[in-house]
């Protein structure tokens, strides 16, 4: 009888990773991303838009935020005496000192408008709106100055 070779010796172990299904799924993603991209309308953002008041009101206290981040107050009743230098911490207290006047008219009628350099960081203009809104101020505006250019 025939000596028989044991049939195992021949045959190794596969340790690679077969790629081939992970090709074919690759390329099927591939051709429908191919196919949807054309059809796909492109997002537009709709950017607020800046609504103007009937009248200006009579009385106002304006924020002044400086490019330097220095806040300046300036109240529209009092007209010549010039803007007062004020810091962050005691700014709330200063407002509702200005909005309480001279008791003519109620603190929550005379709204607070906030202008700031156009250089001046975001950040800044937020904390000025917390604050104001931590203290209970109710009435809070952005003073906004239209760009000619851009129409």
């Amino acid at each position: 009888m025939p000596a028989l070779a044991p049939r195992h010796r021949g045959r190794r172990a596969i340790t690679e990773i077969n790629m081939v299904p992970f090709i074919d799924v690759m390329l099927v993603l591939l051709i429908i991303f191919m196919v949807t991209a054309p059809l796909i309308v492109p997002s537009q953002v709709e950017l607020p838009s800046v609504g103007q008041a009937a009248r200006q009101p009579e009385r106002f206290v304006q924020v002044i935020i400086e490019r330097d981040g220095r806040l300046r107050l300036r109240d529209s009743a009092r007209s010549g005496t010039g803007d007062d230098p004020v810091a962050l911490a005691e700014l709330p207290t200063r407002v509702k000192a200005l909005q309480a006047g001279d008791g003519s008219t109620p603190p929550d009628a005379v709204p607070v408008i906030i202008s700031g350099d156009k250089r001046v960081a975001y950040e800044q203009v937020m904390q000025v709106m917390d604050a104001l809104q931590r203290a209970g101020v109710a009435r809070v505006g952005l003073a906004v100055q239209a760009d000619a250019t851009r129409r």
